[in-house]
């Protein structure tokens, strides 16, 4: 699907603020609603948007730490990895997790009450033999940064 600037404008505003009004949102992309809807309804359709979500400061909801954690796996068959991929879906305190190449299997985002539960948790998954096999334990001290909306221009455009 080729996007032209206002695509980019409306997905742009969508990533800062999935909230937006039809109203606001044509406003701020410079189209009017009737047209700005078809252009988001358009973009939906394409999967482009798979959704809207918001995001939440876990401090004041709760005493938590998240855990990133590189895993590495017993053996490195197809059927290892679907066994690993579809056991860590039913653990509600794994956030996120990429398949890696290089070094490591995967890179798991884990949030926890706190380092005990993170602990019973890991016990939990190699008892559960899921595959892991090694895992290595980053815990993170502040967040520095956040999931922030991806660099449309830079990826449709180069630098």
């Amino acid at each position: 699907m080729l996007l032209d600037q206002r695509d980019l404008q409306i997905l742009r505003v969508l990533s800062r603020d999935g909230r937006i009004t039809k109203t606001a949102l044509a406003e701020q992309v410079g189209l009017s609603p009737t047209p700005c809807w078809e252009r988001l309804k358009k973009l939906e359709k394409a999967g482009l948007i798979d959704g809207y979500a918001a995001h939440f400061d876990l401090k004041k909801l709760a005493p938590h730490v998240t855990v990133f954690v590189a895993a590495e796996l017993a053996d490195h068959t197809a059927a290892s990895f679907r066994a690993f991929e579809a056991g860590i879906q039913r653990y509600d305190e794994v956030t996120a997790c990429w398949a890696l190449g290089g070094g490591f299997d995967y890179l798991m985002q884990i949030v926890t009450r706190d380092i005990d539960a993170y602990q019973r948790l890991i016990d939990e998954m190699l008892e559960a033999r899921i595959g892991l096999s090694r895992y290595f334990t980053y815990i993170v001290t502040k967040p520095v940064k956040g999931a922030g909306p991806p660099p449309f221009e830079i990826l449709l455009n180069g630098r």
